[in-house]
């Protein structure tokens, strides 16, 4: 999924408005529905700003990593185990 659609679907899940956002953000709705549309370039502080005012963040993942990532969002991944000690864990126990 692209960005745009993120944070088009993300600004549908906060039930926050064009008009909401566009304030927010000190934009036109008009100029920001174009972006979320995917017809006009932004700037990356823009972009930072609408993921800060949809209470969110960006996250780049390594492709050879996305697969793990899109299970651990959907709730059908495990997430790294907590419990598994780290291989300097135990060698600094053998110290």
């Amino acid at each position: 999924m692209s960005l745009i659609s993120q944070c088009r679907q993300l600004r549908e899940a906060r039930g926050k408005s064009l008009g909401e956002l566009g304030r927010i953000l000190g934009m036109a709705a008009q100029n920001l529905s174009a972006i979320l549309l995917g017809k006009k370039d932004s700037r990356a502080s823009t972009l930072d700003a609408l993921a800060a005012a949809l209470d969110a963040q960006w996250v780049l993942v390594p492709n050879e990593r996305l697969a793990e990532v899109r299970q651990v969002l959907e709730g059908k991944g495990s997430g790294p185990d907590r419990g598994a000690r780290a291989a300097l864990d135990i060698f600094l126990d053998q110290e």
